[in-house]
């Protein structure tokens, strides 16, 4: 039977006003947005947004270059199996993207736009495909472990540990889909832009990625995912070699200034832009400005400047 999402897009279709693709994914329908042609632009969404967060950048791309934005297994159009089915992890997610890229058979190297959890699933991707990407866009995102001493914050700790609290909250009541709309940005959003953002998370089914990214988060060194977060850790430098612009809202409380100051601190030489009334969901609160960043970079040859 065809895979058929339940999520209704018409309160936002004029917001995202794009065909939807599907394309089977280590067993599960993957998924993601496709316009556009010329050099390939792969944006990576993080928890809990989906492609939708990246609509502005298709439309604003997409009449010369090629804008691809998938929704990880869970997420956003793409298929959302129960967890005895799929393992919801940093190591299923690394591998759906490789098995994604390689079934499109990109010809051309790759420019990867991350965010949130983005940037820890394309840098994984990334550290074992150096030859086949092109540039890297970082906004408000890590890949490597907390700076420092830095822990994660209560609120995601609590949803991380407390489970007894964590399952009826995120499942039942859909506490992260919908407080992230009013947290992660600095600006109140538009009604149609927040329920473009919390539509795939319209029942307790399908809001099971949104807790199980948060439980995924490696904090102790026998957590599932730390060693894959550890070895990004250890060799992100390999990634050097390859230009970074780096766009950060300032007010995130989550990816914070001790982020940024871990990016700069190990990628000094790349291009670096904050924003300081904007906050986690950088793109709602600053479209225009980080739009405008992404155009000179893009535009720019590789070897024209130093990045």
């Amino acid at each position: 039977m065809k895979f058929k999402h339940n999520i209704d897009t018409e309160p936002f279709k004029h917001l995202y006003p794009f065909a939807s693709n599907y394309m089977e994914v280590n067993g599960f329908q993957y998924h993601y947005v496709d316009e556009g042609s010329g050099d390939p632009v792969v944006m990576l969404h993080g928890n809990p947004t989906w492609s939708f967060y990246y609509r502005e950048l298709i439309k604003a791309f997409s009449e010369d270059h090629r804008m691809i934005a998938p929704d990880h297994i869970g997420c956003g159009l793409s298929e959302k199996p129960a967890p005895d089915r799929y393992g919801y992890t940093l190591s299923n997610r690394v591998a759906d993207l490789k098995t994604f890229i390689d079934k499109l058979q990109l010809r051309r190297k790759i420019t990867l736009v991350l965010h949130d959890w983005g940037g820890m699933i394309g840098c994984a991707w990334a550290l074992e495909h150096l030859d086949n990407v092109e540039k890297l866009v970082v906004l408000n995102t890590a890949a490597f472990l907390p700076p420092g001493t830095k822990k994660i914050p209560l609120r995601l700790w609590i949803l991380r540990h407390l489970t007894f609290l964590a399952t009826p909250a995120v499942l039942g009541f859909n506490l992260f889909s919908r407080a992230a709309v009013y947290m992660a940005a600095s600006k109140s959003l538009a009604q149609d832009v927040n329920k473009g953002l919390t539509a795939p998370y319209n029942s307790w089914k399908n809001r099971i990625a949104t807790l199980k990214f948060v439980q995924d988060i490696p904090v102790f060194p026998n957590d599932e995912s730390y060693a894959m977060v550890k070895n990004s850790d250890r060799h992100l430098d390999r990634l050097k070699k390859i230009p970074m612009l780096i766009l950060w809202g300032e007010k995130d409380f989550v990816f914070d200034m001790d982020y940024l100051a871990e990016w700069r601190r190990r990628f000094p030489e790349a291009q670096t832009h904050t924003f300081a009334q904007a906050g986690h969901y950088v793109l709602e609160d600053a479209p225009g400005d980080v739009i405008a960043k992404i155009k000179t970079f893009l535009d720019v040859e590789m070897g024209d400047v130093k990045c």
